[in-house]
């Protein structure tokens, strides 16, 4: 008589293979949901960093561009009185200018922005900041801008902005409070 093995052995049943199934997508759906939701806060993050590194462009080059100029004026197109350390929102300088025939620049804010104008007027002034920046205030400090006053401080110009920033379609947006100085090149005590 021929032995035959027995067959102990059994294969996985048609509701085994379901069940495993729903639980390998209902792992597949929460690890995609998660990565999904990580490479959004990732996209956020950058649009979010786009717009702050903007800001920080805007007031290094208003910075650089105060530094090396001259003839500060704080709210007044009048260089006879130029100081102003109670603040205002606008800013008039004269530019480096090796020509010495150069229109004042101005930085001015209203509206939620900075804008500048190389005109020496505020008609044909350009925005500075990005549509994304909301500007809730600037103000500008002149201190010691007064030629023959006898003064011993060399001319500086303090910038105080604060808002906030978000990326086009966020919902969250940043608040910041940025603070420069710039000092003028050109000794002048």
């Amino acid at each position: 008589m021929p032995i035959t093995p027995r067959r102990s052995e059994r294969g996985f049943t048609l509701v085994e293979m379901i069940v495993a199934v729903a639980l390998f997508s209902i792992v597949m759906l929460v690890a995609i949901s998660a990565l999904l939701s990580l490479v959004d806060a990732n996209r956020k993050a950058q649009a979010l960093q786009s717009v702050i590194n903007n800001l920080n462009i805007a007031v290094d080059g208003m910075v650089r561009s105060i530094r090396e100029g001259g003839t500060y004026r704080c709210g007044s197109v009048n260089p006879a009185d130029p100081d102003c350390p109670s603040g205002g929102n606008i800013f008039y300088f004269q530019p480096y200018c090796p020509s010495g025939s150069c229109a004042d620049w101005i930085y001015d804010f209203h509206d939620g922005r900075i804008w500048k104008s190389e005109s020496g007027s505020t008609a044909g002034e350009l925005p500075l900041t990005a549509p994304e920046v909301t500007i809730d205030s600037a103000t500008f400090y002149v201190i010691g801008a007064k030629r023959g006053g006898g003064d011993i401080t060399q001319p500086k110009v303090v910038i105080v902005i604060k808002g906030s920033a978000g990326a086009a379609k966020a919902t969250v947006r940043t608040t910041f409070h940025v603070q420069s100085t710039a000092v003028q090149r050109v000794l002048d005590i």
